[in-house]
């Protein structure tokens, strides 16, 4: 199913996306909203696809109508750094042994056409299209490949954001460069693990103002999606609704030659990962 949440920010409804790919059913007479305990509840899933296989479901006007982060009440974001052999390669940085985490707010979150704001004196600011793996049941101490996907409740684009002079330059951490207002597009639907049989295989692709920056695949994630839940989940416990960031593919301007494109007010981003539908953000100042 293709999960997904419509209306302003703060007052959304659940949805789901029709098997046509056009249309919007109404889920709100089913479920309060979409998030960590709906993906834990197996039962409340079956019930909305006996109702979306029944079409009982009622269709939303979709005209003009905004679509928001399709995951309410996030718990934590998990991100992995440097996750693609050719972005390593384009930064010139070693290939990790172990996966590289940092995190970013939930409060970063914003939907996937919503504003994204270049923060206040910032030069270096960058894009990232990720796979966003969505939690669904409870993970601590996985074992397995197979068990860390069994955790898995579905998958979303995310754009990962990032002041790169915050992240680099300024000492410390990466967080500072993470975690600027609307840093977080998501969305724009949350497309549960079923429709998703091989999470290596998904092309991805990143344009700004119509140039395309970002072409690439999950096939060359250096620690695959099972082997991110799995270790992950080795050092912190993950809980329906918590979301892990994946890591990008080559394209990011920090990998280009000077002077680097960075984005400014104005810039327009489109991102897509296949069969996760697309993202369109405009920058402006915050």
């Amino acid at each position: 199913m293709k999960l997904l949440r419509v209306g302003t920010a703060g007052a959304e409804r659940p949805a789901l996306l029709d098997q046509d790919g056009t249309t919007l059913r109404d889920l709100s007479g089913l479920v309060t909203d979409v998030d960590g305990a709906l993906l834990a509840d197996d039962a409340a899933l079956d019930r909305i696809r006996a109702a979306a296989a029944s079409g009982e479901l009622p269709v939303i006007d979709a005209d003009g109508l905004r679509t928001g982060p399709p995951l309410a009440r996030i718990g934590k974001i998990v991100c992995i750094g440097l996750n693609y052999h050719d972005h390593a390669t384009e930064t010139g940085a070693a290939i990790p042994g172990e996966p590289i985490i940092f995190f970013k707010a939930p409060d970063t979150v914003v939907g996937p056409d919503d504003t994204v704001l270049v923060p206040r004196k910032s030069v270096k600011t960058d894009w990232e299209v990720e796979l966003a793996v969505v939690i669904g049941r409870t993970a601590r101490y996985l074992e397995s490949a197979e068990e860390a996907l069994a955790h898995v409740g579905g998958y979303a684009i995310s754009n990962d954001v990032s002041e790169r002079e915050f992240q680099i330059e300024r000492g410390g951490q990466w967080d500072k460069g993470k975690n600027c207002e609307t840093f977080n597009p998501l969305g724009p639907w949350l497309v549960t693990a079923d429709e998703v049989p091989d999470p290596q295989a998904l092309a991805m692709r990143l344009s700004v103002n119509g140039e395309l920056k970002q072409d690439g695949s999950t096939a060359d994630q250096i620690f695959p999606v099972a082997e991110v839940v799995r270790y992950v989940s080795q050092f912190m416990t993950l809980y329906p609704g918590d979301v892990i960031n994946t890591g990008t593919p080559a394209g990011v301007a920090l990998g280009q030659p000077e002077p680097k494109p960075y984005l400014r007010a104005g810039d327009v981003v489109e991102l897509s990962i296949e069969g996760l539908g697309a993202q369109r953000q405009e920058f402006k100042d915050a």
